[in-house]
């Protein structure tokens, strides 16, 4: 199972030179979790540069995977991970989803840099 940060969403829609380093965890559909949270943070940041119908589409590929609500239980446990990590309220949660499922949690946000389940990408 994969969780992929909105940073590398964004990297893979955008298409960047830096795209491929998510595109592994983002191409196998049955085993992508993706929290609403990462789809908030995508519109958000799509949002500023690209016209609706393009965002839209772009949401689109990322409800391919199996979109992960923030319930009740989730926003506790993220609360804990992020008192426990120092970690915002979005990294939390997302983290934590990938923590509750075994999933391997793609980034490229120093942040997570050393946490359990976490393929860090280093930005150059």
């Amino acid at each position: 199972m994969n969780v992929v940060d909105s940073s590398g969403w964004i990297e893979y829609l955008q298409d960047t030179d830096r795209a491929d380093l998510f595109a592994e965890a983002i191409e196998d559909r049955h085993a992508l979790l993706v929290p609403t949270i990462a789809l908030f943070e995508v519109h958000k940041v799509l949002s500023r540069s690209l016209p609706a119908d393009l965002v839209n589409r772009c949401l689109d590929v990322m409800r391919l995977g199996r979109v992960l609500d923030l319930t009740d239980p989730r926003a506790i446990a993220a609360s804990q991970v992020a008192a426990k990590h120092k970690l915002a309220m979005a990294d939390a949660a997302m983290y934590s989803m990938a923590q509750e499922f075994g999933a391997t949690f793609w980034t490229q946000d120093v942040d997570y840099a050393g946490l359990d389940g976490v393929q860090y990408c280093a930005k150059p």
